[in-house]
């Protein structure tokens, strides 16, 4: 990249490592500089506006320019800019949003606990997971079940729960005692002529087949998102989630429902345990709890999770886990005002009724050569790329035509995300269906481009 010397791109080239970008690529293609930002579009430092059709990180559902956000985090600086919840200390935002998000649950949960992240939210489950088993004397039940393709962060633990390979080649990941299960993508993973519901019987069996041959004694809990996300947005099949608890409930395993992309709206229910029939032991948010206007997150527990913590808590003498910023009373406070926004705009609905519109004009695009699939439900969908689609071969390298899309949407005004070779769609929750359309057609002219560069 030709950046001007002490530009804002030369320096972010010069000093910035960043995330799930190639840092040596990175050094010649420069950044894209976010300068502002204002209900669905963000605009660059050189005046382009797009549309951001990821929420940011599937993050925002109010919107880039919430103007009650940014007076609740205001008036919170002004009052009590910092303080830890550590040694039974609190403050009255983390009490409030602990309370509503307990009331808010869709089973019965018992207790709120805060981080800063995902990742960190599902660390911190992992380590209560392997505390209540030696609560419960059972130090042989430590065992953890994740899926292939499944996302759960980038902490060591978190990690390791995360079943793609981009997130553990080098890093000497997965640790010990995580095992991974199969993927339930009905569209890639089905046999010829299996149907949903038996694909959905088929994994179940996976499931029980590895707890059988690990010991049914070793495995504590199984971790799952309702839809995975950054694994391509794979929406369960007909009676997966069905299958997967009876297993589950069959050996005594815990169930934790990783909501920190589906929740708070996204698949067109407050939460996607509630679109899913799920009856989660512990739940994980973060994302849109405050739209990603503050870092937080939090995972809820139910008293089977609460009562042998408590209890081992009290003959140790503490429970020896938190962060220093977890429970932020700002973003406490910013979280508390998103969450009523979602509620008194009904952005919940709106996801279901815009969504299924979305969910209607991409499906529109299923016909196109270069695509193989359309996925989705609410407010997150995704489009599979294909080189060939009777046999579902990638074009040239797996990813390359999803990386070239996704190029041709940015330099149409479009911010999406290409996870290999599937475009995800999480936009903002506030979009209208003209927002939604005009998305849609700059989709199509992108796989148009896309069609005369592939097929010559």
């Amino acid at each position: 990249m030709d950046a001007q010397p002490n530009s804002l791109e030369a320096r972010d080239i010069h000093y910035h490592l960043h995330p799930y970008t190639d840092a040596r690529k990175h050094q010649e293609t420069g950044p894209v500089i976010i300068e502002k930002g204002d209900g669905i579009y963000v605009e660059d430092n050189a005046g382009n506006r797009y549309i951001e059709a990821m929420a940011g990180l599937w993050s925002v559902a109010v919107g880039f320019s919430e103007q009650r956000l940014v007076d609740a985090a205001a008036r919170q600086f002004a009052k009590l800019p910092y303080y830890h919840s550590f040694s039974s200390k609190s403050h009255s935002p983390l009490v409030d949003l602990a309370e509503k998000l307990v009331k808010m649950a869709p089973v019965p949960m018992s207790k709120a606990f805060f981080t800063n992240s995902g990742s960190e939210a599902n660390d911190s489950a992992m380590k209560m997971i392997w505390y209540r088993s030696n609560a419960l004397g059972q130090p042989q039940r430590k065992k953890i079940i994740s899926r292939q393709r499944g996302y759960h962060g980038v902490t060591i633990a978190s990690a390791s729960l995360t079943g793609l390979p981009n997130n553990q080649t080098s890093f000497d990941l997965p640790i010990a005692n995580v095992l991974h299960t199969s993927s339930p993508h009905y569209w890639r993973e089905a046999l010829p002529g299996e149907g949903e519901e038996q694909f959905s019987t088929r994994l179940a069996d996976d499931l029980e087949q590895l707890i059988l041959a690990e010991g049914p004694e070793t495995i504590a809990a199984f971790f799952g998102e309702p839809v995975m996300g950054a694994g391509g947005v794979i929406v369960p099949p007909a009676g997966y989630w069905e299958k997967i608890q009876a297993v589950l409930a069959k050996y005594d395993i815990l169930l934790v429902a990783d909501e920190v992309i589906c929740g708070f709206g996204r698949t067109g229910n407050m939460f996607g345990s509630q679109t899913f029939n799920m009856r989660p032991d512990i739940m994980v948010m973060s994302k849109q709890i405050s739209s990603s206007y503050q870092p937080i997150s939090a995972l809820m527990i139910n008293e089977r999770v609460f009562e042998p913590l408590a209890d081992e808590s009290n003959r140790i003498g503490t429970f020896g886990h938190g962060f220093t910023c977890g429970g932020h009373p700002v973003a406490a406070a910013v979280a508390l005002e998103n969450l009523n926004i979602i509620e008194e705009r009904d952005l919940v609905g709106n996801a279901r009724r815009v969504g299924g519109h979305m969910q209607e004009r991409l499906g529109e695009l299923a016909s196109h050569d270069l695509v193989g699939e359309v996925r989705g439900v609410g407010m997150i969908a995704a489009i599979e790329l294909v080189g060939d689609k009777a046999t579902k071969a990638p074009w040239g390298k797996a990813g390359a035509l999803g990386a070239l899309v996704n190029d041709l949407l940015r330099q149409n005004g479009v911010i999406s995300r290409n996870m290999g070779d599937a475009l995800a769609f999480c936009p903002p929750l506030i979009i209208t269906e003209a927002q939604v359309d005009t998305l849609v057609d700059v989709v199509k002219r992108a796989l148009d481009a896309a069609a005369v560069q592939v097929k010559g």
